[in-house]
């Protein structure tokens, strides 16, 4: 249908022309009411924002002695949270001597970066805050 004879048609019926596909060939458009078709579109986006899952943050705490079967478990844990879409912190709390010896709560972030790195990647380097030593893992 001509352009003319199109919006011609759309004011007769009190509704618009809305081009719908401007590269196709030819040029696609609908003669509906505008105001009705952003509601609809405004709909189906809130729609589609809220069926999407929100990332969460999980987080595991533990001391620099934590043994390995333990570490293990937390490995296994995050390992589920990450395949969940979940970013993980893992926080290694420091106490009185263990303070001394941060390299051990360094160690234990370097394993379990090791034993994850198939499914995750280190979002923010180990960093130590007082007694705390954090960093957060995020899948790839």
């Amino acid at each position: 249908m001509d352009r003319n004879d199109a919006l011609k048609e759309a004011k007769s019926k009190g509704l618009d022309l809305v081009l719908v596909a401007e590269k196709a060939n030819p040029p696609v458009a609908k003669i509906l009411d505008f105001n009705k078709f952003l509601y609809e579109e405004n709909k189906k986006a809130q729609q589609a924002k809220a069926g999407s899952k929100k990332s969460e943050l999980k987080e595991f705490r533990f001391g620099p002695t934590i043994e390995e079967g333990d570490l293990q478990t937390r490995i296994r844990r995050t390992r589920d949270f990450l395949k969940d879409g979940d970013r993980v912190k893992i926080t290694i709390y420091m106490r009185g001597r263990e303070m001394m010896h941060p390299q051990n709560a360094f160690e234990k972030i370097e394993k379990m970066r090791e034993e994850l790195d198939d499914i995750a990647r280190v979002e923010k380097e180990p960093k130590k805050k007082g007694n705390l030593i954090s960093t957060t893992f995020v899948r790839k």
